[in-house]
């Protein structure tokens, strides 16, 4: 299976090649991959250093004559660190352009907290027209991107490290919409990225003690769709959120907004809590925060029994 950042450059050379417009700036990574990019369109591959808003600075200058931005690098950079020019450049002024990062919560793990990454979404939710994606597969990725990336508002792709392994059909891929892999009666459990690998295998251990769940999986963050989990909940009243992100503002507080209206609804999360020290695996720092196939079962029994 490709892996994304392979599939991010493939899309940008296939892209570029009839889009004269698309320009990609990156910041000191992927030059390998990006080389066929850059060999064959050279005036519009930039590499701007370690110089984070620098690179929003000067995307935004050329998303204002009308080029197409996209802009590359380690997600606590791209966004946390230039999330002050993100605001002032493209939000205030209405610009687009497409930010495409990796190195999501855990993704850098040996390299320690400094390249965890897990308020990004939060942050790039509070701009009005920004739309937020997390495709957990190459194929995810490019068909998002291929979708969005001309729609003049600012598009966020988060590329994962550990695809989740799951093939879909490209035409279930579509900006904005979840995608329902199981239809079951006991439980709601909602996901994105990584994650999906491990929620399926915790929803197979859930059926042999003879449960039966939903499962929704979110590619699109922003705009978030409301009216998929909403019937799920009408059904199951019980959910449990898996996300790798903030527990402080992320997937779960949309699942709140669309459960308005619903009486008697179960609820957990399993997100990230507080920051994470220290180093290991992305394995290992994901079980230090319970994303984990065991710790989804464990949960989900809990809500089904509580509510029993």
């Amino acid at each position: 299976m490709k892996h994304l950042r392979q599939q991010f450059a493939d899309t940008m050379l296939e892209l570029g090649d009839h889009d004269h417009s698309l320009v990609v700036m990156v910041g000191d990574i992927s030059h390998g991959i990006l080389q066929p990019f850059a060999k064959r369109h050279p005036n519009r591959y930039y590499n701007i250093g370690i110089c984070e808003p620098t690179i929003v600075n000067m995307a935004a200058g050329m998303s204002k004559v009308g080029l197409t931005p996209v802009l590359h690098t380690i997600a606590p950079f791209l966004i946390e660190r230039a999330y002050e020019q993100i605001k002032l450049d493209f939000g205030y002024q209405k610009l687009s352009a497409n930010f495409v990062s990796v190195g999501g919560s855990f993704d850098y793990s040996q390299l320690g907290c400094s390249h965890h990454c897990y308020t990004d979404f939060s942050l790039m939710s509070h701009l009005h027209k920004a739309n937020i994606f997390v495709p957990g597969s190459a194929l995810e990725f490019d068909a998002l991107f291929k979708q969005v990336y001309k729609n003049n508002e600012i598009n966020y792709f988060r590329l994962p490290d550990n695809p989740h392994g799951v093939e879909f059909q490209s035409d279930a891929v579509v900006a904005g919409s979840a995608i329902q892999l199981r239809h079951g009666e006991d439980i709601t459990v909602v996901t994105m990225g990584s994650h999906l690998k491990s929620a399926i295998a915790a929803l197979d251990a859930l059926s042999e003690q003879g449960y039966s769940a939903d499962l929704l999986y979110y590619p699109t963050l922003k705009p978030f769709d409301h009216v998929a989990v909403h019937a799920s909940l009408m059904k199951t009243r019980r959910v449990l959120c898996v996300e790798e992100l903030s527990a402080h503002d992320g997937i779960f507080n949309q699942i709140l907004k669309a459960s308005i209206g619903i009486g008697s609804v179960q609820f957990r999360q399993i997100a990230v809590e507080d920051f994470i020290h220290g180093y290991g695996s992305f394995e290992y720092l994901c079980e230090k925060v319970g994303l984990t196939q065991q710790n989804i079962t464990d949960q989900c029994m809990r809500l089904i029994r509580q509510s029993k």
